[in-house]
């Protein structure tokens, strides 16, 4: 169980449960809401299953590039031949439980449901391995938007508003192309093409500054925040970019999960205050 729980990346769960919990609050109608048996439920499958399905297909495809790769050393786990079969296992005991639930309890919602086994399966897993396609890589990690969606159309029956999912979706892919910065030169070595090597180091954080903005000016319309935090994500990347080594960067990238925890804490405020406080 404690490999399982360190395949799911507990350090990452919040970029799931996070949009989820965002997502519960803009689709409530009342506090009442959040206590509902399948909104409970739902938010127990977007911590350890969800991300266990997310990580562990990551790692039963990714074994070839991410044994010559250090940072999996440590900072995350490497997954040999020999536990696949096990960990595939472990992934369908966890997640058809609760897919088979949404089929039941929120049929509404199934097509984000959808969306989101697509973009995590399809992400790593061919015919597609989408983390293999630079741009498309970062496009496909609009996966972590598809929780927030789920629970609005469970609310709601209907999706969010286009715009949410655009700007949502552009900063996703710019903390994917971020979380690529690191692993440039093992990536280079193991012949995995990514939109870091292709960019480079210093086009990447760019990209990643570009996409952070154009997300804060589209949710600007929601109010003062998304510009706060677009300062604050650009601020973030102007100190990764000034970092003169491998090593800097990921200094800074360890980071980002105490700023995202804080970013989504303050939006899921912003959300839920108004609204019933």
């Amino acid at each position: 169980m404690t490999n399982i729980v360190r395949i799911s990346r507990p350090r990452f769960w919040l970029y799931l449960f996070g949009p989820y919990l965002v997502g519960l609050a803009a689709g409530a109608y009342s506090t009442s809401d959040f206590f509902r048996l399948d909104s409970i439920l739902f938010a127990i499958y977007f911590l350890l299953p969800a991300n266990l399905l997310v990580y562990g297909i990551n790692d039963i495809f990714d074994f070839e590039t991410d044994s010559v790769n250090p940072k999996k050393r440590g900072y995350e786990s490497l997954v040999g031949p020999e536990r696949r079969r096990g960990l595939l296992i472990a992934i369908g005991i966890l997640n058809l439980p609760f897919i088979i639930a949404a089929w039941i309890l929120a049929p509404a919602a199934l097509p984000s449901l959808a969306a989101f086994l697509f973009f995590s399966v399809m992400y790593s897993a061919p015919p597609i391995r989408a983390k293999a396609v630079p741009i498309l890589d970062s496009i496909f990690n609009i996966l972590y938007v598809m929780p927030g969606a789920f629970v609005y159309q469970m609310l709601t029956g209907s999706f969010p508003p286009f715009w949410v999912i655009v700007a949502a979706g552009l900063w996703t892919a710019a903390m994917h192309a971020y979380s690529a910065i690191p692993d440039i030169k093992a990536d280079k070595n193991a012949g995995l093409d990514t939109i870091a090597t292709l960019l480079g180091r210093g086009w990447a954080h760019g990209f990643c500054i570009a996409c952070f903005l154009v997300a804060a000016i589209i949710a600007d319309r929601n109010g003062l925040l998304a510009s706060v935090l677009g300062v604050l994500y650009v601020g973030v990347m102007l100190w990764s970019l000034a970092s003169t080594s491998d090593a800097g960067v990921f200094r800074v990238y360890r980071v980002f999960p105490c700023v995202n925890a804080i970013a989504g804490f303050l939006i899921f405020i912003s959300v839920a205050w108004p609204k019933f406080f």
